[in-house]
């Protein structure tokens, strides 16, 4: 897997022997992995780049993660990024108002890391669920994304690893308008140099793949933004 089709996971926490703990076994399960220490730095990676799910302590200096929490759900930008908090608050009171307040899950410290990965596959099925083998469906498109195989009507496609990196991303969220940054960052990746016009290459070979049995052209041009699937 590249590193654009890594999932990104925000770990929040201030305490360095966690830290290791999660990075070492989040990067084991192939995923890319952020750092944050504190509350303000969290948030500022949070405005520069958005992650695909974010690992909150509760207790961090400066700003709080019931705070991180809060904020993060609030922002249109960023309120669909799952959010698993932790904390060694076990009191069902304290479950409440971390759920409340937009996590979307809740593990209490000390907690078992196979649990916890676990958990946070289950979100990224509901959030990325082609980078977690599912299989995505869409009208007469099929996409497996273990085998690494498309299907249009029953048939087979030939597609690019480009081309298919672009129509899984397309695929997770059928309807929603992907502006060309987007695109990129998701199927590129934010670290390497690509310019717009090349999504518009790779939109086209898509759509020419799609449409090789005859099929209507699914992928819409949101002119002035990007592309959406449907």
């Amino acid at each position: 897997m590249s590193p654009a089709q890594q999932p990104c996971v925000l770990v929040v926490e201030d305490e360095s022997a966690q830290r290791e703990v999660l990075q070492y076994n989040l990067e084991a399960e192939g995923f890319r992995v952020v750092m944050a220490v504190n509350g303000d730095e969290a948030l500022l990676f949070l405005r520069e780049e958005k992650p695909d799910l974010v690992v909150l302590d509760w207790m961090l200096p400066n700003v709080s993660g019931i705070e991180i929490c809060r904020r993060v759900k609030a922002n249109p930008e960023t309120r669909s990024i799952p959010i698993i908090m932790l904390s060694a608050r076990s009191e069902e009171s304290d479950r409440v108002r971390g759920l409340e307040t937009g996590a979307d899950d809740y593990v209490v410290k000390p907690y078992s890391v196979v649990e916890l990965m676990a958990r946070l596959r289950t979100q990224l099925r509901r959030t990325r669920p082609a980078t977690m083998g599912e299989r995505l469906v869409f009208d007469d498109i099929i996409l497996d994304a273990a085998e690494h195989r498309v299907f249009r009507d029953g048939q087979p496609l030939k597609l690019g690893p480009t081309e298919f990196r672009l129509l899984s991303t397309l695929m997770e969220k059928p309807g929603r308008v992907w502006t060309r940054d987007q695109l990129l960052d998701r199927v590129w990746g934010r670290d390497i140099y690509v310019d717009t016009r090349t999504i518009d290459v790779h939109v086209g070979r898509l759509r020419k793949a799609l449409m090789v049995n005859g099929g209507a052209d699914p992928v819409r041009t949101v002119r002035g933004t990007g592309y959406s699937l449907g």
